[in-house]
């Protein structure tokens, strides 16, 4: 479980990497700004479909127990 968030949070690092050193260029790859685009998204993605999957806590919830 934890190394799939690893691996998002390295792939959205690696691809804002690319996309910023593919724009940062004066000679600018639109290839390797597309590709550190679509590698930030797909991190991003991950992520997101793991943590949109966990249920949602409520901390308010009073638990009545009888004796």
């Amino acid at each position: 479980m934890k190394h799939k968030n690893t691996i998002s949070y390295l792939l959205i690092l690696l691809g804002g990497s690319i996309a910023i050193y593919a724009n940062a260029n004066e000679n600018q790859s639109i290839l390797l700004l597309v590709l550190g685009i679509f590698t930030l998204m797909s991190g991003l993605f991950m992520l997101n479909a793991k943590l949109s999957s966990n249920k949602p806590k409520n901390d308010y919830e009073i638990k009545d127990e009888e004796e």
